[in-house]
This record gives structure tokens, C-alpha cells and sequence, in this order.
């Protein structure tokens, strides 16, 4: 399987920007396995984090193409060693039995999930992590009974003082 890549964008925050990237990810037979957008500082600027699978040098060339779209202000493969990515995920477990929803409880806690809704046959809980741990959570949490799940997809931030922003102006 190719790695899986995180491309960090700063658009202009404009109708259209979203459909042109992913069009040109299309139009490179690049899958995007997550994507998280949301207006930036400002609001003329969009922050955009998608991830795909492909080797470095398919990445690379990805991005130079992305690059030269108007619209784009800056784009970057973030190194995964100097990033800090996190995953959300919000779950709805079936718990009518008392030893289901104590296993629930235990396994969230476990995660350090935290418990949004809680009734009598179901249980809401948010957990957030790497890509890894929200995954392991829905593994063990799968044979209680997912009703239903919603994930956020990674979003990512380099650590240190280099920002998005700034690698444009460099």
C-alpha cells in the first residue's frame, strides 16, 4: 500500500477553490482519502488539509501542479515527522445492555474519549487522536455496536514556529 501523504493548503476563500483541487487530484487518478477545510485567520483565506496515497515523488509533482492554480496561495506535503495530525471521530453506541454500556464506558474512558450523550439504550462519545488511535476505538467499540459514526478526517499543523503563511513569504 503507498503512504499516506498530508498536503496542507492556503486558498483564497472563494466558490469553486474546493472542486477545482480535488478536480485536479481527479484528473492525477489521486484518491483523496480525507479532507478538512475552514476559513483561516481572515476571512479571505481557507485552510485546506487533504491526505492521499502516492509515493514522494507522485506527491511532488502533485503539488507543483496545485501550486500554479490561481487560487492557490500556498500549498506544502507536510513532513510527517514535524507534524502533529489529529482525527475526530463522534460514535453512537447501541447499549441496552447494562454490560454493553459499561464496556462502552470502559473503552471510551480508556481512549480518554468524552462522553456527549448518554441515555438509557445509547451512548455518544467523541474520541480524538492520530488516525491510528481513533481507528483502534472503532475496532473495539465495533463489536458493542456502532449505530452510527461520523469522522473528521486528519487535520494537521507543523510543529514549531514555521507556519503555513509564512512558507509563502519565504
Amino acid at each position: 500500500m503507498k503512504p499516506l501523504n498530508v498536503i496542507s493548503f492556503l486558498v483564497e476563500n472563494k466558490p469553486g477553490v474546493l472542486f477545482n483541487i480535488s478536480n485536479n487530484f481527479r484528473r492525477k487518478n489521486f484518491n483523496i482519502h480525507s479532507i478538512t477545510a475552514i476559513a483561516g485567520e481572515d476571512e479571505d483565506t481557507t485552510r485546506i488539509t487533504i491526505t492521499s496515497r502516492g509515493e514522494a515523488h507522485e506527491i511532488t509533482k502533485l503539488v507543483e501542479q496545485l501550486d500554479k492554480m490561481v487560487d492557490v496561495i500556498v500549498v506544502k506535503r507536510l513532513d510527517p515527522l514535524r507534524t502533529i495530525q489529529r482525527d475526530l471521530a463522534l460514535v453512537k453506541l447501541h447499549t441496552v445492555d447494562p454490560m454493553a454500556q459499561e464496556e462502552a464506558l470502559e473503552t471510551i474512558n480508556h481512549y480518554k474519549g468524552l462522553i456527549l450523550d448518554i441515555k438509557p439504550d445509547t451512548i455518544i462519545a467523541q474520541v480524538t487522536g492520530s488516525v491510528n488511535e481513533v481507528s483502534e476505538f472503532m475496532r473495539d467499540v465495533k463489536q458493542i455496536g456502532i449505530i452510527e459514526a461520523a469522522r473528521t478526517g486528519i487535520t494537521a499543523i507543523e510543529k514549531g514556529w514555521i507556519t503555513l503563511e509564512e512558507t509563502h513569504s519565504l
